[in-house]
């Protein structure tokens, strides 16, 4: 990795990375005051009044406690979909614009190669997804901590932060290894977007009815498991650790690819 190169990718990223944040910020102190085990009460016959609706967005059950409260609120869309978005974002200004534009062409006449280009870029694209996601948890926990003390489940609370990570990095992932896969950049982001969106909408589906049930074997987001996570369930944490290794297989890949294929001048 070169250290001017990230760098630059950090001033590229860092405006829509605290953009989002500011966003999510709201969203996430707002649900946390929202949490009254009476006002669950509520939500819940509002559930059952459009039981596929509040499914589709992952927010069927409100929970018992502030921590349940949260991952069904928080972690089932929100903050699966924002982050996405930065990741797509992300991967378009870092690496496919550049790259059809003939910037890392000009980074590669500094006597850079190929690898550690790509590396410094893949740098800067998860460390703004790490900030991100750490920004999050350590907002919702402190919000939790000011609001209700005692009432988050701290250990759980970041076993879900870890696992939503890996869907993150895993998303993120395939975006890279979709444009590196393509004779034009943009085409493969394309696709990788497109693809990004119908695993969110087939989650959705999904979860929506039993009729659709079927559709949560073709989806990623299905390995990501926020309640058994919190119940620290062997197969939700399995679920994780294959995201994590999909992400790290994905991104070889990338690489791989990234130095073998042709580059716009």
């Amino acid at each position: 990795m070169n250290g001017t190169l990230f760098r630059r990718g950090m001033q590229t990223s860092w405006k829509i990375t605290a953009l989002l944040a500011a966003v999510l910020s709201l969203y996430i102190s707002m649900i946390v005051s929202m949490f009254d085990p009476k006002l669950g009460e509520s939500l819940a016959a509002m559930a059952e009044s459009m039981p596929q609706l509040f499914a589709a967005f992952g927010m069927d059950q409100p929970g018992a406690t502030l921590t349940e409260f949260m991952a069904n609120y928080l972690y089932g869309f929100l903050l699966v979909v924002f982050p996405l978005v930065l990741a797509l974002l992300l991967v378009w200004r870092l690496i496919a614009r550049p790259s059809d534009r003939g910037d890392l062409v000009w980074m590669l006449s500094g006597a850079q190669g190929r690898l550690r280009v790509l590396l410094s870029q893949l740098g800067a694209l998860v460390c703004c997804q790490l900030l991100l996601a750490v920004y999050c948890a350590a907002l919702g926990a402190g919000c939790a901590g000011a609001m209700f003390p005692g009432e988050l489940d701290l250990p759980a609370f970041l076993r879900m932060n870890a696992g939503l990570f890996g869907l993150q990095l895993f998303l993120a992932a395939a975006c890279v290894l979709l444009a590196c896969l393509f004779g034009e950049m943009r085409r493969g982001f394309g696709v990788g977007a497109g693809l990004c969106a119908l695993f969110l909408l087939l989650k959705m589906l999904s979860d929506a009815g039993e009729k659709a049930e079927l559709l949560r074997w073709f989806t990623p987001l299905s390995l990501f498991d926020p309640d058994g996570l919190l119940a620290a369930s062997g197969s939700a944490a399995m679920g994780a650790a294959v995201l994590y290794l999909g992400a790290a297989g994905m991104l070889a890949a990338a690489c791989v690819r990234f130095c073998r294929r042709d580059l716009a001048l």
